[in-house]
């Protein structure tokens, strides 16, 4: 089993501890989480969740094209999102509406306490299969 990891990608920074994908030999990726850092590490939008959103999703963005995927590729994503609420859904839809054409993924939202650093407060995963 021949496995292929992406642990950086231009534009991002790089991840203390893991990769930002990982493909099987069918193509096939898993994305590790998305949040709001910009490419010095630092949290974008401290307080302010739409703001985290956009960045998450801009971020996202530059993880899947490293990859040679697009969210056309996404097969499923997963999103975490600290202190979950009606208008934090409606935020990362009105986000998520943009970024995924329909058909959209299949997709989870789960609300937790906390992420990684106290400033997260999203965080966004996903599974594609790389693009021919």
């Amino acid at each position: 089993l021949t496995m292929h990891l992406i642990d950086s990608v231009p534009g991002l920074a790089t991840p203390p501890g893991y990769s930002y994908a990982a493909s099987s030999p069918g193509e096939l990726f898993f994305f590790a989480g998305q949040v709001a850092l910009d490419a010095d590490g630092k949290m974008v939008g401290v307080g302010d969740f739409a703001t985290q959103v956009k960045q998450t999703f801009a971020n996202l963005g530059l993880a899947l094209t490293a990859a040679g995927c697009t969210p056309a590729s996404v097969l499923k994503v997963n999103y975490y999102v600290v202190g979950l609420t009606r208008d934090r859904l409606l935020a990362i839809r009105a986000v998520r509406n943009e970024f995924f054409s329909a058909p959209r993924p299949a997709a989870t939202l789960i609300g937790v306490s906390m992420l990684f650093d106290p400033d997260a407060l999203l965080e966004v995963e996903v599974v594609a299969v790389k693009s021919r």
